[in-house]
């Protein structure tokens, strides 16, 4: 699988990310996924501190330890929770981002993440001393490179401005186009990678497309009624059904955009995995079929975050 440098940094990442927060507690189970897209040519694995209130960062810590070396670990900070409480609280301070990133490295039982973000942000953060406490670590070694998941316009001018950061976490899809109003080539041009989650907007967008609208979209979805929803999965079947799926058109068309380096993707089951990694991704779009998608969906805005 084509792996891309992420951002500046010297990391490497395949264009398919596992996300871990779909694996669920079943050490075994999470396992046979992860061992599966390892083969597969994933190298990238990405979780927070808040899945599962850390369990699910112990879980992956304990199927990779053997070996940590070959892959390309994320994970996430900011949320400050309570394990037993099941609660937590916005907490994007320099002192709880280097106490919590040790609690993390226990979990994880490695020494080093290779790349760490922020889980969320607001302009009324202390955006300053966040980016202090990731250069901190930066430079201690303990991460390799640093960045947000957010999907905050004006949050993610300000860290491009102030920080070094070289990658931003961002919902993008098919149906949500928002990025690329604004923020898909403020980062391009800053060498920033993005990292497209939910590709196949909670699988509205995959093989299953009409289960998962009725599903999930029947009282719509962003911009987009119920009865657009199916019209659009009705055009894409009809105008590129012989070519290809409507799975295989949500993924390349995200990593089409030069400013995407992964898109990540979750799974609870090893099918999932076999889904996403028997697409030929070495194969991109063409500029028609890509241009002929965007008249299909809209081109929605951010509303909010200015």
């Amino acid at each position: 699988m084509k792996k891309s440098q992420l951002g500046k940094s010297d990391l490497f990442i395949s264009e398919l990310t596992l996300g871990g927060m779909s694996l669920g507690t079943d050490i075994n189970e999470a396992k046979q996924i992860i061992d599966l897209a390892i083969d597969k040519g994933i190298n990238h694995i990405d979780t927070a501190d808040l899945y599962d209130f850390g369990l699910n960062e112990e879980i992956i810590g304990e199927i990779i330890h053997d070996k940590r070396e070959n892959i390309i670990l994320t994970t996430k900070v900011g949320n400050h929770f309570n394990k037993e409480t099941k609660d937590w609280f916005w907490d994007p301070s320099k002192d709880y981002i280097l106490r919590e990133v040790k609690e993390s490295l226990k979990r994880l039982k490695t020494d080093y993440i290779d790349f760490y973000m922020l889980h969320g942000g607001t302009l009324e953060d202390p955006i300053s001393e966040t980016i202090e406490a990731f250069e901190q670590l930066k430079q201690d070694g303990i991460i390799r490179a640093y960045g947000i998941s957010s999907i905050r316009p004006n949050v993610i001018r300000e860290f491009v401005k102030h920080s070094s950061i070289d990658a931003v976490m961002m919902q993008y899809n098919l149906l949500d186009r928002r990025p690329e109003e604004e923020t898909l080539e403020l980062l391009q041009r800053n060498q920033i990678s993005v990292l497209a989650r939910g590709p196949l907007a909670k699988g509205m967008l995959s093989n299953r497309s009409t289960e998962q609208i009725n599903k999930k979209g029947n009282k719509g979805y962003l911009d987009y009624s119920y009865e657009e929803l199916l019209n659009i999965s009705e055009k894409l079947t009809k105008l590129f059904g012989k070519q290809y799926s409507i799975h295989e058109l949500a993924l390349k068309y995200v990593l089409k955009h030069p400013a995407v380096t992964s898109t990540v993707f979750g799974a609870s089951s090893i099918n999932q995995i076999n889904e996403n990694t028997n697409i030929n991704l070495e194969s991109e779009l063409p500029n028609e079929v890509y241009n002929e998608l965007k008249t299909i969906t809209k081109p929605i805005k951010y509303k909010d975050h200015r």
